[in-house]
């Protein structure tokens, strides 16, 4: 049985057959709109991050949006080493304007906004439709590595590589008075709450923070792994939260207590780079550096499935259920849309 009709047998199980996946694979030649410098799209842009865009984000400050509806099919036959045929993705819009590498791109959850964080210490956001820069957020003193929506899409977090987390509101451009401190090195991923009231972020020091947004300060401090933290997830009650780390594991807390419920981990104790939940909270999804996303049982600490195809020893990738893209290091990506 192929991958793509492993993933698609798997995630009818956890989605139903309504959402089970489709395999792409994205292409690395893809070709270039003759008016991606405009920051302008092709054609009348859909309004929802749930409408098949997927970002590159660029070491030249840009970030190129891909349209997947309209594809033009490659050779739909199989290669000759068993790998799918890859399809030619279309950029939608390029948007241009952070002067060094770009670090993290992400869809506000109404689909309207999309915003963009730099190693050139700034947040940009744009207008999806049109592409036209919005906001440009500057306040933190270092290279921005990770950012996160609130549910209103009113609210971006930040967080940077000088240890604070900003909070910022979008429809004015400003931040808010009080930034999150409390880590000890670099902040590298956040995430907020379904309910938006708690954030949580884990940093180099290697601890997991839980922060109570309205005031600003640390509900819990928790000594989650000995290696930095590489990705943190809320559960979709809000309930638990994920945790994953350089030092190969996968810890589930409980968001109430700080108690540590779970620690996942494979034999081959790869360094994890991404953990997702599934949207109904039964399963996490990880990407690993040696070239593979597992798909863990978490109540019973197994592993059931295991996605290989793509080259990953190297880079930090995105896995999630809507899509997971992960960037080959030959250039090319694998898409999974679920």
């Amino acid at each position: 049985m192929s991958i793509a009709d492993q993933v698609q047998d798997l995630m009818e199980d956890v989605l139903g057959p309504e959402r089970s996946p489709k395999r792409r694979r994205l292409s690395s030649d893809s070709p270039q709109s003759s008016e991606e410098n405009d920051n302008k799209p092709d054609t009348e842009p859909a309004t929802d991050a749930e409408n098949g865009y997927a970002f590159e984000d660029e070491s030249d400050g840009a970030e190129r949006a891909l349209d997947s509806n309209s594809q033009t099919p490659r050779d739909r036959d199989q290669t000759t080493d068993s790998r799918p045929a890859g399809i030619h993705y279309k950029p939608y819009m390029t948007l241009k304007g952070h002067k060094r590498g770009v670090a993290a791109v992400r869809f506000s959850p109404n689909g309207k906004w999309i915003a963009s964080c730099s190693a050139d210490c700034t947040i940009k956001v744009w207008n999806a439709q049109t592409g036209t820069l919005v906001h440009t957020l500057e306040g933190h003193l270092a290279g921005v590595s990770t950012i996160s929506w609130a549910p209103d899409s009113i609210v971006l977090a930040s967080g940077s590589d000088d240890k604070s987390i900003r909070l910022w509101d979008v429809r004015t451009g400003k931040c808010m008075p009080t930034a999150l401190t409390g880590h000890h090195n670099y902040v590298y991923s956040i995430a907020f709450s379904p309910k938006g009231n708690m954030l949580v972020s884990g940093s180099y020091d290697e601890a997991v923070f839980l922060w109570d947004v309205r005031t600003a300060r640390v509900m819990r401090s928790l000594p989650a792994h000995s290696d930095p933290v590489s990705g943190v997830d809320f559960v979709r009650d809000g309930t638990l939260v994920a945790s994953c780390s350089s030092d190969g594991l996968i810890r589930i807390w409980d968001s109430n207590t700080g108690q540590c419920l779970k620690t996942l981990v494979h034999e081959d104790n790869a360094p994890v780079t991404s953990v997702r939940f599934s949207p109904n909270g039964k399963f996490v999804l990880a990407a690993t550096l040696d070239s593979s996303v597992r798909l863990w049982k978490y109540v019973e600490g197994r592993c059931i499935k295991t996605y290989q195809g793509h080259k990953n020893q190297k880079y930090s990738i995105n896995a999630c259920f809507g899509t997971y893209v992960s960037e080959q290091e030959d250039g090319e990506e694998w898409a999974f849309a679920m």
